[in-house]
């Protein structure tokens, strides 16, 4: 897997895991939507830690700097 998430896709995807986490510990945002949205933020910490998103490979998407040569 070629890496194609830079840094600040990273962390933002991080926060807003944080943020769902908390929403949902709290019980804000309890049942059902609740469990699909801690779903998607352990999804989104996976897909950070790995710094690959295979739904960014398909369209060629790439957030990561450009090498210099």
């Amino acid at each position: 897997m070629k890496k194609n998430m830079g840094n600040t896709d990273r962390i933002v995807r991080v926060l807003i895991a944080a943020v769902i986490a908390v929403l949902y510990f709290a019980k804000v945002i309890p049942g059902t939507l609740g469990l699909i949205l801690l779903v998607l933020a352990g999804i989104f910490v996976a897909t950070s830690l790995v710094s690959f998103c295979p739904l960014y490979a398909p369209f060629g998407i790439s957030t990561c700097k450009k090498q210099q040569k």
